[in-house]
């Protein structure tokens, strides 16, 4: 076994053993100070008690099992003894950006925060990421028809990219185990990217991030005994958005051969294809309806599962296919023209979400 992938299980088993071993402890500490989710509002699927604060160890298991193994040597790129200082700079800046949304995301859990207060949180963070840690969208690869973003044009892009990522992955926090057993699928495959191109260093944050959450779900999952809260979805969002980013602007230079003709931004859209047509979804209709975007209600796609009789397990493990079809069907799709690759994924990921409803109409006998 190479030292390579020695770093790359410590990382995954490092997040995973201490999430599994610290959990139950956070559960019954949690149980103690009535730091729980209660049952009663219409929205709320669970009926009893569950406590919220299991951002706690996600953050702690990616956060260790990440820095643990991070190299402090010459690390590896694309097989030379090689390590790029901005990969350093990155991990100070994401680092930092991570006890910040911890912090911020545990004290909504527990005590509640404005949305005024959030809102000048994550722009704080998406100005630490984009302009001071450069972690920033600069290209399109042909996409749509462009290459090189301006300035400026950047910077706003990637802000909003930001937000969008991480409002998206605690919107689907809707289900047990859903946003956990999503972000495990994203963090493979932007694990799997990042180690055949030789970035070990985000192959690092990634496999840190999936063996955190894999540790999470055997609580998480239906019944769950422990809820992330946004602790947890906010630190997924923003790693999730880092990993995005780096995969499309990841240099030519240093990918293998076989991996150059990928269009990098449709397999990152494809990575994160659930929670982006989701959201979207939802957020058109409660502006069609004369709502807030950001109002509750039952629009998303796991809602219309359950209501069709599907359990959470279920629903979890339908939308986990769909995720994971569609990224290999990122992968499969036209290598050398990014936007027949973008209308042939983005079409089937549009068209099966929305399969939903026309089984629902069938259900309710009102199909056409």
């Amino acid at each position: 076994m190479t030292e390579i992938i020695r770093e790359l299980l410590g990382s995954f088993l490092t997040a995973f053993i201490l999430v599994v071993i610290a959990t139950p402890s956070l559960i019954k500490v949690a149980k103690l100070k009535h730091l729980v989710d209660e049952p009663g509002d219409a929205r709320k699927l669970h009926r009893r008690s569950v406590p919220t604060i299991g951002g706690i160890v996600i953050f702690a298991g990616t956060i260790i099992g990440y820095s643990l193994w991070f190299p402090s040597k010459e690390g590896w790129i694309l097989g030379e003894n090689y390590y790029p200082i901005e990969a350093l700079n990155e991990f100070k800046y994401l680092v930092a950006c991570m006890f910040i949304l911890f912090f911020l995301g545990l004290k909504d859990d527990i005590i509640g925060v404005s949305p005024a207060k959030k809102l000048l949180v994550h722009m704080l963070i998406g100005f630490i990421l984009v302009y001071v840690a450069d972690i920033r969208i600069t290209q399109f690869w042909g996409l749509f028809g462009v290459d090189s973003l301006p300035y400026w044009l950047s910077l706003t892009l990637s802000m909003f990219v930001y937000v969008v990522i991480v409002n998206a992955i605690n919107l689907i926090d809707g289900v047990d185990g859903l946003a956990a057993g999503f972000g495990f699928i994203a963090s493979i495959a932007f694990a799997y990217w990042f180690y055949r191109t030789g970035d070990h260093p985000l192959t690092l944050l990634a496999t840190g991030l999936a063996g955190a959450l894999l540790g999470f779900l055997i609580f998480n999952f239906q019944p769950a005994k422990l809820f992330m809260g946004d602790s947890g979805s906010l630190i997924i969002g923003l790693v999730i958005f880092v990993l995005a980013v780096k995969l499309i602007e990841f240099p030519v230079k240093r990918m293998l051969t076989h991996m150059e003709p990928l269009p990098k931004p449709v397999l990152a859209m494809a990575i994160l294809a659930y929670p982006l047509i989701d959201t979207l979804r939802v957020f058109i209709l409660r502006a069609m309806a004369g709502r807030s975007p950001f109002s509750a209600d039952k629009n998303h796609i796991h809602h219309k599962l359950l209501a069709l009789g599907f359990s959470h397990r279920q629903t979890c493990f339908i939308l986990y296919a769909f995720s994971i079809a569609i990224i290999i069907l990122a992968y499969l799709s036209p290598k050398y023209s990014p936007n027949v690759s973008f209308l042939i994924v983005m079409s089937i990921a549009v068209l099966s979400l929305n399969s939903v409803f026309l089984f629902k109409n069938k259900a309710t006998g009102k199909s056409k």
